[in-house]
C-alpha cells in the first residue's frame, strides 16, 4: 500500500479465499453428533469466515467445545423457543437484536453446527470487528458556505455520530454555552461515551462544528456544514478505533429508538470491514436497513481501498460493508487540491470503488471532499499521539485546537450534514428523496481522469471518473436544497448486470426497470448521472467508453470473467485495515509492500 512519507499510518489487508459452500457443508457435518446433521444442512447459512473456525476444528488447533461470538439471524421475528435452541446447545445471549431478527450469541463450534442445520435459523456470521477510516477550502467546495448564508444550518435536526465517540469542545456548544451533544452513549465496555480515539469528534466537527474556536481569524474559520445542528453520540469503537458488528447493530437501535424523543434524521457511520455475504444476509447491512425503514437516512464511507491492484482490479469491487446497501448514500472522497474551486478536483487515488462485492450494485452514491480535512481535535486521543503533526493551531483559543484527517471517513460527514440541512427545509422529506435529490443535483463535470503513479508497483496508474468511481457525481448542497422532486419509490442504488455480449447495463435494484428508479427517468429527461453518463439503452460500457476517447481499455479487465463477475472474485472476504490519515500529494509518496494479517474478523474504519 502506499504510504505518506510523514503522516499516514500503515494500511494492512486482509486476503483471505472465501471457503466453497462444499467444504463449509463438510466442516459443519464433521461437527454434528451425527452424520445426518451433515445433509440436513440446506443452502448457505454460514460465512466464509465462520467456515474458517470450523476448519481449524479438522486442523486440531481449536476445540469444537470452543466458544466464538457470533450473530444468529432467524427466519421470523424470534420468540422464546429461537433463544431457547440456541440455550440448549449451551449458547449464552449478549443482545437481542430487534432490528435483524436475532441476537449476539456466545455458542461452541459444535452448537453452531447444531444451530446451522435448524430450519428457525436463517444465517449465521462472526460478530466481526469494525473500525474508523478518515479542511482545506471543502466548505465551498460542496456549497455549504451558500447555505449558511442563507440560513440553513441545521437547526432543530439531530444526527447520530457511530463512531468512537465525541469528545466536549467549544466548536459543538451553541450560543448559551450548551452542549449541541444532546445524548451520549457507549457501547463499548469499560469505555465512556468520550472520544478516546479522536475519529468521532473530528466527523463529529465536519457534520456541526460552528468554528467558535476560530471565529477571531475570520479568513480561517473552520466549521463544519450544518453549525447549529444537534448530535447523539453513539459509542461503538474504542480507544483503538476498533469494535465488533454487535456494538454498531446496538447503536444502530438505540439511535431508531430515540428517533422520536431527539428528532434523529441521520445517521453518519464512518465505518467499514470488508464483505463477507451478500447485503441481504449480512447483519450489518440489515441493521442499517431497518434506520432506513424507521425513516432515518443512513450515510455511510465508501473504504479506503481504491488503491488496490489485487488481480488487477484497479481499486474496483473494494466498496466495503455496510456501504455496499442499496438503500443507503455510500460517499467517496474527493480531493480539492486545496482551492475553492471544484474544476480541478480529483476523486482521492484512495477511494474504494464499485460495483459492490457479490450484489453489484453501483457505488459509491456520491462523492465529496475527503482529503486533508481540518476539522475538531480531542487533546489526548490515540490518533494525535500518532499524528501531532496534524495539530492545527487556533487562534482565538491559543492553542491546538483542530487535526487534520483524511479519508471517505471526513468525505460521509460532509454529506450527513447535507442532509441535515435538507430535512430543516424541507420538514418530513423521505430518506429516499434525500438519496435522489442529492444524486440527481450533483455536480457531473468532473475530467475523463488522470494519471498517478502507484510506487508500491512501481507503475503509473489511470483512475477513470466513471460511474463506480464518482457514482452520481460531486455533491452539491444549493443545488440539492433548491431542487423540490420527489420520488415514490425507494431509492436504491442500481444493480450493474453483465450482459450476453459481454457490455453492461444499469438497472433498478427494486423494479429491475432500466431507466433508473421507475419508468419516468427519476424526474422527467434527466438521467440521475446526466446524459453523457448513460446512453441508449444505458450501457454503461460497450463498444465505446461512455466517459470519453481517452480512458484506457486496461479498466475493462474489471469486466473479465474471472474477476469482478466471475466466481473467483478478489477474495471477496478482504479486510482492510487502517485509516488513510493526512494523506499529501499523490505524488509524494513512498512505496510500502502490501501486508496480510489474519484479522478476519476486524473491521476498521475509513
Amino acid at each position: 500500500m502506499i504510504r505518506n512519507k510523514v503522516n499516514e499510518i500503515p494500511m494492512k489487508l486482509t486476503r483471505k479465499k472465501l471457503l466453497p459452500w462444499l467444504l463449509q457443508m463438510a466442516l459443519l457435518g464433521i461437527l454434528a453428533v451425527g452424520a445426518a446433521h451433515a445433509t440436513d444442512l440446506k443452502g448457505n447459512k454460514a460465512a466464509g469466515d465462520l467456515a474458517q473456525k470450523l476448519q481449524q476444528v479438522t486442523t486440531g488447533s481449536l476445540s469444537q467445545n470452543s466458544s466464538v461470538d457470533v450473530i444468529i439471524q432467524f427466519s421470523e421475528n424470534p420468540v422464546a423457543r429461537h433463544f431457547n435452541k440456541v440455550s440448549a446447545q449451551g449458547g449464552l445471549l449478549k443482545r437481542n437484536f430487534s432490528s435483524i431478527r436475532g441476537g449476539h450469541f456466545n455458542v461452541s463450534l459444535k452448537g453452531l453446527a447444531l444451530l446451522a442445520a435448524d430450519p428457525d435459523v436463517a444465517y449465521i456470521s462472526l460478530d466481526r470487528t469494525i473500525s474508523i477510516k478518515s479542511t482545506d477550502h471543502y466548505i465551498e467546495s460542496v456549497g455549504a458556505d451558500w447555505s449558511q448564508n442563507n440560513g440553513w444550518d441545521g437547526t432543530g435536526v439531530t444526527v447520530a455520530v457511530i463512531d468512537s465517540g465525541i469528545s466536549t469542545h467549544p466548536d459543538l456548544m451553541d450560543a448559551n454555552g450548551n452542549t449541541r451533544v444532546i445524548y451520549n452513549e457507549s457501547f463499548v465496555a469499560g469505555e465512556s461515551p468520550a472520544d478516546f480515539y479522536g475519529h468521532g469528534t473530528h466527523v463529529a466537527g465536519i457534520i456541526a462544528g460552528n468554528g467558535s474556536s476560530s471565529s477571531n481569524a475570520p479568513d480561517s474559520l473552520i466549521r463544519g456544514v450544518a453549525t447549529k445542528v444537534n448530535l447523539v453520540n453513539l459509542k461503538a469503537l474504542d480507544k483503538n478505533g476498533s469494535g465488533p458488528d454487535s456494538n454498531v447493530i446496538a447503536a444502530i437501535e438505540r439511535a431508531i429508538a430515540l428517533k422520536s424523543q431527539y428528532n434523529i434524521k441521520v445517521i453518519n457511520l464512518s465505518l467499514g470491514r470488508g464483505i463477507f455475504e451478500s447485503y441481504s444476509q449480512d447483519p450489518l447491512d440489515q441493521a442499517v436497513e431497518s434506520a432506513y425503514r424507521a425513516g432515518i437516512t443512513v450515510v455511510v464511507s465508501a473504504g479506503n481501498d481504491g488503491r488496490d491492484d489485487t488481480g488487477g482490479i484497479n481499486g474496483y469491487a473494494t466498496i466495503n460493508a455496510p456501504g455496499n446497501d442499496p438503500y443507503v448514500i455510500t460517499v467517496g472522497a474527493v480531493d480539492t487540491l486545496n482551492t475553492a474551486s471544484t474544476s480541478d478536483d480529483t476523486v482521492d487515488t484512495y477511494s474504494s470503488k464499485g460495483p459492490t462485492y457479490l450484489d453489484h450494485f453501483v457505488k459509491p452514491d456520491v462523492v465529496a471532499p475527503g482529503n486533508k480535512i481540518i476539522s475538531l481535535m480531542d487533546p489526548g486521543s490515540t490518533l494525535l499521539g500518532m499524528l501531532p503533526g496534524n495539530a492545527v493551531y487556533a487562534a482565538t483559543t491559543g492553542s491546538n485546537s483542530y487535526f487534520t484527517l483524511s479519508g471517505t471517513s471526513m468525505a460521509a460527514p460532509v454529506v450527513s450534514g447535507a442532509a441535515a440541512l435538507m430535512v430543516q427545509k424541507y420538514p418530513g422529506i423521505s430518506p429516499d428523496t434525500i438519496k435522489a435529490r442529492i444524486m440527481k443535483t450533483a455536480t457531473k463535470s468532473f475530467s475523463a481522469g488522470y494519471t498517478w503513479y502507484d510506487t508500491t508497483e512501481n507503475v503509473n496508474r489511470y483512475l477513470q471518473h466513471d460511474i463506480f468511481t464518482i457514482g452520481a457525481g460531486y455533491l452539491n448542497i444549493p443545488g440539492a436544497l433548491n431542487n423540490t422532486d420527489t420520488i415514490s419509490v425507494a431509492a436504491t442504488s442500481p444493480v450493474a448486470t453483465v450482459q450476453l455480449d459481454g457490455t453492461i447495463s444499469v438497472s433498478s435494484a427494486v423494479t429491475g426497470n432500466t431507466l433508473i428508479w421507475g419508468n419516468t427517468l427519476v424526474w422527467g429527461n434527466t438521467l440521475v448521472w446526466g446524459s453523457n453518463v448513460l446512453s441508449g439503452n444505458t450501457l454503461v460500457w460497450g463498444s465505446t467508453l461512455v466517459w470519453g476517447q481517452n480512458a484506457p481499455q486496461a479498466d475493462t479487465l474489471i469486466w473479465g470473467s474471472t474477476l469482478v463477475w466471475g466466481d473467483t472474485l478478489i477474495n471477496g472476504d478482504a479486510l482492510h485495515l487502517g485509516d488513510v490519515l493526512g494523506l499529501g500529494n499523490r505524488q509524494n509518496t513512498s512505496g510500502r509492500k502490501k501486508t496480510f494479517t489474519q484479522a478476519a474478523s476486524v473491521i476498521w474504519g475509513h
